[in-house]
């Protein structure tokens, strides 16, 4: 199977880089060579690569910066896996696209099911959905995963800059009224292959969550990444990990007080069953420290 991979070179795409390779031949462009933001690119690029399977892990992610740059976020979120459908259904090729608990509001207090409205309260959160939207209702095959709170020990996201924020300062605030389940690039990338096996096998798709099992606040995952890296003997200078109210960290963008996610479906359609998020983390934390002790 031609497999033509988009993200490569993201935080999710470098793992699944190498787990994809388990499916057939995986072409991996840069985003000079396929540019999300332009369709010409991206129509250029599929006609080359002529994929049986396109997987989109790009995305326009910095969602307060979207709050600025909503026709960029819209171009690489929204537009570009139109495109992507589009294509797909013309030649009978499959796509996996990935999207985000951002879609929702998170004002309930029970876990989000597929099923359920999505009413995004950003910029990002509304370009997101609107890509959904438009795979959806291509004629392609089609499967969306959702994922929440993702992060590895590369790139940018909310364990390494916890790491560095410990590193640097004495005490750290953190938001504790946001709830989620922290999911890492190397769970997710596996669980992903296990999953579009059985999707390819059967076509059946649509939206479908996958997160790790368990729930804890941004707080509690700090905590946890801090005590991980002080049993690593990570260099730390805090003393203080504060938990502080939404209110009291006001971005550009709003975020969803809930994004746990309701994983029947993952469980019991693709037999998938998620570690609990503290399991998962350490991997993660073990890579970092790897690195860290090499000069």
């Amino acid at each position: 199977m031609d497999i033509l991979l988009l993200g490569a070179y993201g935080q999710l795409g470098r793992v699944l880089h190498g787990k994809l390779a388990q499916l057939g031949d995986v072409a991996a462009p840069s985003r000079m060579e396929f540019d999300l933001a332009r369709e010409d690119s991206v129509r250029r690029g599929l006609n080359a690569a002529r994929p049986e399977l396109i997987v989109n892990a790009a995305a326009y992610t910095d969602v307060d910066r979207a709050e600025k740059e909503r026709d960029v976020a819209q171009k690489i979120n929204a537009h570009a896996p139109a495109v992507l459908a589009q294509w797909a259904a013309a030649h009978d090729a499959a796509l996996l696209h990935y999207s985000t608990d951002y879609v929702f509001d998170g004002k309930g207090r029970t876990p989000h099911r597929e099923s359920d409205p999505a009413e995004p309260v950003n910029i990002y959160g509304e370009t997101k959905r609107a890509g959904e939207v438009a795979v959806a209702e291509s004629r392609a095959a089609h499967l969306i995963i959702r994922t929440s709170w993702l992060y590895d020990a590369q790139g940018a996201n909310f364990l390494r800059t916890i790491l560095r924020l410990a590193k640097e300062r004495k005490t750290v605030r953190i938001v504790e009224d946001q709830i989620g389940a922290p999911t890492p690039a190397w769970w997710l990338a596996g669980a992903s292959v296990e999953i579009l096996q059985r999707f390819l096998e059967r076509r059946r798709g649509g939206l479908l969550h996958a997160a790790t099992a368990g729930t804890t606040s941004w707080y509690g995952f700090a905590q946890a990444i801090i005590d991980g890296a002080r049993d690593r003997q990570l260099p730390l200078s805090v003393e203080e990990i504060k938990p502080i109210a939404t209110r009291d960290y006001p971005t550009p963008a709003a975020r969803p007080e809930n994004s746990v996610f309701d994983l029947t479906r993952l469980r019991t359609e693709f037999d998938v069953n998620p570690p609990h998020w503290r399991d998962a983390l350490s991997p993660v934390l073990d890579e970092f420290a790897d690195a860290a002790d090499k000069p």
